[in-house]
Parts: structure tokens; C-alpha cells; sequence
């Protein structure tokens, strides 16, 4: 065959071959849709309270929908929710609810946040298991962390000092235990944390320093609170029932320091967070809350 020939038909078969391409393709005008779960990714942060709530979901999803990358990062529910706010989170986990201020911030930025209660949870009390105080009234809770009380012994305890600790102010579970518990849930009540109260990065660093310090107190989630700690039982107000912490006591709204556990998306939920948020809120994320010692919603 010539080069002229040889040439022609090189011209012939790489337009065969263009044609070939061009109809297995999207034709001109029509959407194109990738794979499903190529590249989608979902970026979930927020309380330290619900991250390891947070990861266990994430990683049983995973088993259902293992195209799905979820990250997972805690910083507390103030940091989770001034991401959404910004826009760079999909969901924004929180141990209190948004405040009105957040609220006015986002819908300045153009999102409009939108609860969601995946959870409910109680705040135990937890002291050294060689602490003989059994229970505390609420009152008796917010002098304590506003250092009017400042020894155990004004509470039936041994003559030591209380040590107290906290988490750290932009933690959901700071926010509520001030509202709820230093300020009695009374709006007019400006009470702070006493200054020497300790501020610690994590429940785990609560939980840490408890187990070791036969003076400390200290709160937590309730999935937080494990057999070497002692939970106090808690009552409204003097003459009124101790009651300790459980998911019955949660449920029957008996125990006083009892909260839900939210994530906050912006706008109503669409597509991939959609669907993870009604596994999260269906058996399968409901059994897994009921696991890690929260309290699931049925």
C-alpha cells in the first residue's frame, strides 16, 4: 500500500474511532452526572461531648455507604457552630442549642441553621469513689461552682477543699451547665464560674483528673462516665428526690440536668447529609447512641 493510501486510511479509522467516543458520551446539552459517591466527602464538626458519638457513626456508615467520606473533628459546639456559620461545614454538631446571636450571624452570611435532636443525654456529677457525698441539690451545685462553698465539709463531706473543674468556655456542655446549673436556669442570674475553678480541654481530661483527686468535682456527658468514678445523685431543691442519671431518669424527665444533642445543618438537609441524617435518626444510628451511653430518642 502507498503512503498516500496508507495515510487515508489512518484519516478513516481515527474517525471512526472520534465517533465511537462521542456516542457512548453525554450528548451535547445533557447533564452529566459522575459516579455516585466519586469524590463526595461530608464535613462534620463540633462538640467534644458527641466526637466520639460522631466517629462511631461515621465509621458504621462507612459499612453502608462506603463511597461516602465523612471527617469527623471536635472543638466544641461553639466551634462547630461558627463553622457553619461560615460555611465550611455540612453539619455542625452541638451539646446546647445555637443562640439567637448565632442565628442573626448566619442568616447574615445567607444560611439559615436548622435543628436537628439526634440524641439525649444527662450532665452526671462525678467525684472521687473515696468521696462519701451522695447527693447535692441543684443550689448547693451552683454555690459550689461559684466558690460560696468552698470545702466538703459544708456538704457532709470530709474537711478538704474542693477542687473544681469545668470545660472550657466554648464547650456546649460550659454553656449549659452555666444556665442551667450556676444560674438555676433564671434568666436574671449573672453568676459566673468561681476564678479558681480548673477549665479542661476534653471530658476525658475531666474524667482524668477526677479518678486522681480525692478533692475534685467535676461534669460530664453521660457517656463520658465510667466505673472508677463516683456519680453524685441530684435534687431540684432541698426535700426534693436524689435522682442519678440514666436513660430512664432521662426519659422520664426525673433526673434535673438532662439536655438533647443536636446537629445543626444550614438550610433543610439535601442529598448525601439528608440521607445520613435519617440513618443517624434511624435504628441503626439510634442503637449505636444507646451503646455509647447517651440516650437515643425511642
Amino acid at each position: 500500500m502507498g503512503s498516500k493510501s496508507g495515510s487515508r486510511l489512518r484519516s478513516i479509522l481515527a474517525l471512526l474511532l472520534l465517533a465511537a467516543v462521542a456516542a457512548c458520551g453525554p450528548q451535547q446539552g445533557e447533564p452529566q452526572t459522575p459516579a455516585p459517591g466519586i469524590g463526595t466527602s461530608l464535613e462534620n464538626k463540633g462538640s467534644d461531648t458527641m466526637v466520639n458519638l460522631a466517629l462511631a457513626w461515621a465509621e458504621a456508615y462507612a459499612q453502608v455507604q462506603p463511597d461516602l467520606q465523612i471527617a469527623v473533628t471536635g472543638g466544641g459546639s461553639g466551634t462547630g457552630i461558627a463553622s457553619l456559620i461560615n460555611g465550611t461545614v455540612d453539619m455542625a454538631n452541638a451539646s446546647r442549642q445555637i443562640k439567637p446571636e448565632e442565628v442573626e450571624q448566619a442568616q447574615a452570611n445567607g444560611i439559615e441553621p436548622v435543628e436537628h435532636t439526634v440524641a439525649g443525654d444527662a450532665i452526671a456529677i462525678v467525684v472521687h469513689p473515696s468521696n462519701p457525698v451522695d447527693g447535692l441539690t441543684i443550689p448547693q451545685l451552683s454555690d459550689i461552682y461559684t466558690g460560696k462553698i468552698s470545702n466538703w465539709a459544708e456538704v457532709g463531706g470530709e474537711d478538704r477543699p474542693i477542687v473544681l473543674l469545668s470545660r472550657e468556655s466554648n464547650s456546649g456542655t460550659h454553656v449549659f451547665f452555666l444556665e442551667n446549673v450556676v444560674r438555676q436556669g433564671q434568666e436574671e442570674n449573672d453568676a459566673l464560674f468561681s476564678p479558681n475553678t480548673l477549665l479542661m480541654p476534653s471530658s476525658e481530661g475531666i474524667s482524668a483528673e477526677v479518678r486522681q483527686n480525692p478533692n475534685a468535682i467535676g461534669y460530664d456527658g453521660l457517656g463520658y462516665v465510667t466505673s472508677d468514678q463516683k456519680v453524685v445523685a441530684v435534687a431540684v431543691g432541698e426535700g426534693q428526690p436524689y435522682v442519678e442519671p440514666s436513660i430512664e431518669t432521662v426519659r422520664d424527665e426525673s433526673y434535673p440536668i438532662a439536655r438533647g444533642l443536636y446537629i445543626y445543618t444550614a438550610g433543610e438537609p439535601q442529598g448525601a447529609v439528608q440521607t445520613y441524617l435519617a440513618w443517624i435518626m434511624g435504628p441503626e444510628g439510634q442503637a449505636i447512641v444507646r451503646e455509647l451511653g447517651f440516650v437515643p430518642l425511642q
